[in-house]
């Protein structure tokens, strides 16, 4: 129950304080009676008689005590009463509140507000309502400009406002739990994001295929149908665990498939008459395999680290030499692990759902084509990629993750800054779990490359996940811009909590009952920690799980036939 604040008890001495016309004609609401290094104690009184919203005493919302140069800013988070009965009368209550900054009147009659306290409030010191104008400088971006991404939860009159350039150069996250939110909270920052940097281009990694309708004018959907990715663009650890999904691969198997790989890329080097030339005369039985033949005069053999280059070649070539090593006289590797190899290899190119990886492989010579696929090059308007990993066979996920990771930071890398990449991460704690036994690895070195290294090449990391817990906290720690929705989940609340700074650490008990769209936003993007309501996006701007199904009633339901299509394919 809110109850009214009794202000005759405090306002005898106090001097009057400017104040907006719309302000109530009281601000007093206490003293302080107790203080230490970051949070202090307010003794006030309430009665039980014609109570006022705008007069009650609220967790979450901020207060100002008045030190006549300076008012310190600070936030309530606990209440009590005094006596253990409470009456009709007055009753006493005590109001625990956390320091956040001060305001500072300038001698010209402005004002600014910093974070930390270099003057604390005696004993006795009167608390006030907040005034409307230190509530907005508290979340002022100051010189930094600021995009406008909601409004502040106290005062719906003041703008919730984020750098994007911070939010973006130190990478960001967003947390919550499910049914809060967070797909439209993501919608409505990569709107603004690509509305204040024209050069930013946006990667989603989305598995749920939820954005394909978010952004219908501003993306370019990718699924399992349309996309491109050539198998001879995955490096040997991701295409290795494609092909051995499943069960762990044998000792020799990952050294088989690497020289496979390397045979196959030198023979696509090769013209075909010259490697007929070369076979003529001599015995395919007991000549070994000749991995370092390239072009006549002109190009070396691949090094080891050629298997990795992201040049093509030929499935057919790949299986014309595994038979060759199985028909040799002295043999290097067990022809059972040859021959089942093989055997992976077919039944992968004969998959259809695999039809992205090798159905037009070899119709492309470079990777230029598909980069500008992807990355937009040129946007032609459309700077969002929304790739819909739910439409891939699970097993190739996390290879495809990484690929997509790999070469957004190749790309920034390679544009030395000119061209901004921005990976989006949905579900985040997929890709790189807390456990380092769990995920890929491939795809934890190639997300935490962008997270430790992408800022110096233009290269951004966008976090979101339901269960922060379960995130590796080396990825959280590299974001310095954090939203934190509802969460119910203990252990969540404490990552978030070991996050925040000190200052506004009972901003963080909160979590588990702030509304929806609500959040905690804190960190380089923001002025200072604030608890903020996320703008309403329009309908048709809205995230939604395979399409618009919930829209009208004249959506026809799929056949069985249709669907067990889909599944197959």
């Amino acid at each position: 129950m809110q109850l009214t604040v009794n202000n005759a008890a405090f306002h005898a001495d106090i001097t009057p304080d400017r104040r907006n016309a719309g302000q109530p004609p009281e601000r007093a609401l206490g003293r302080v009676i107790a203080c230490d290094g970051s949070r202090a104690t307010i003794l006030s009184a309430v009665s039980t008689g014609s109570w006022q919203a705008s007069d009650a005493w609220a967790i979450g919302r901020m207060i100002s005590i008045n030190l006549g140069p300076s008012r310190i800013v600070a936030l309530v988070y606990k209440l009590h009463a005094v006596e253990p009965a409470w009456t009709d009368g007055e009753n006493p209550i005590q109001v625990e509140v956390e320091f956040l900054g001060e305001v500072l009147e300038k001698p010209d009659g402005s004002a600014r507000f910093q974070s930390g306290i270099t003057t604390y409030p005696p004993i006795g010191a009167i608390a006030h309502r907040i005034r409307a104008g230190d509530l907005a400088l508290v979340h002022d971006l100051g010189d930094r400009t600021g995009a406008e991404i909601g409004h502040v939860t106290q005062d719906a009159s003041i703008a919730a406002t984020v750098s994007i350039q911070d939010m973006l150069s130190r990478h960001f996250a967003l947390v919550g739990t499910t049914g809060v939110g967070k797909s439209s909270a993501v919608s409505l920052l990569l709107r603004r994001a690509v509305a204040a940097r024209p050069r930013l281009r946006v990667l989603i990694l989305d598995p749920h295929n939820e954005y394909s309708v978010a952004f219908p004018d501003l993306a370019l959907t990718i699924d399992g149908d349309a996309l491109d990715l050539p198998f001879w663009m995955f490096k040997q650890e991701e295409f290795a665990d494609i092909v051995f999904r499943g069960r762990p691969a044998l000792d020799d198997e990952p050294d088989i498939l690497r020289e496979v790989v390397a045979a196959a890329r030198t023979r696509y080097r090769v013209p075909s008459g010259q490697e007929l030339a070369r076979d003529l005369g001599s015995s395919l039985l007991k000549r070994p395999l000749d991995l370092g033949t390239g072009r006549s005069g002109s190009e070396p053999a691949p090094s080891t680290g050629g298997v990795d280059a992201s040049t093509p070649y030929r499935l057919k070539d790949a299986f014309a030499v595994i038979d060759e090593m199985i028909g040799l006289h002295e043999q290097r590797w067990p022809r059972a692990a040859l021959r089942s190899l093989k055997v992976r290899l077919e039944s992968l190119h004969a998959d259809p759902r695999y039809r992205f990886m090798f159905g037009r492989a070899n119709m492309y010579e470079t990777v230029a084509p598909i980069l500008g696929q992807i990355f937009r090059i040129p946007m032609h308007g459309r700077p969002i990629t929304a790739f819909q990993l739910g439409g891939l066979p699970g097993e190739v996920v996390n290879a495809v993750a990484s690929v997509l990771s790999r070469l957004a930071f190749d790309i920034a890398m390679a544009s030395q800054g000119a061209c901004e990449v921005l990976v989006l991460c949905e579900e985040a704690h997929r890709y790189v779990p807390s456990d380092r036994a769990l995920g890929f690895a491939p795809t934890r070195q190639a997300i935490a490359r962008i997270a430790k290294e992408g800022r110096k090449y233009g290269a951004y990391l966008g976090v979101v996940t339901q269960r922060p817990g379960e995130l590796d906290p080396t990825i959280l720690s590299q974001c310095s811009t954090v939203f934190a929705m509802r969460l119910a989940n203990e252990r969540d609340q404490q990552i978030i909590r070991s996050a925040i700074s000190d200052a506004s650490a009972s901003t963080i008990n909160f979590l588990s009952s702030i509304g929806n769209r609500e959040a905690i936003a804190f960190g380089e993007g923001v002025a200072t920690t604030m608890r903020m309501r996320f703008a309403e996006l329009k309908p048709h701007e809205l995230p939604a799980m395979g399409g618009r199904a919930g829209e009208g009633g004249g959506r026809l339901e799929p056949t069985l036939d249709d669907m067990v299509r889909r599944m197959r394919a």
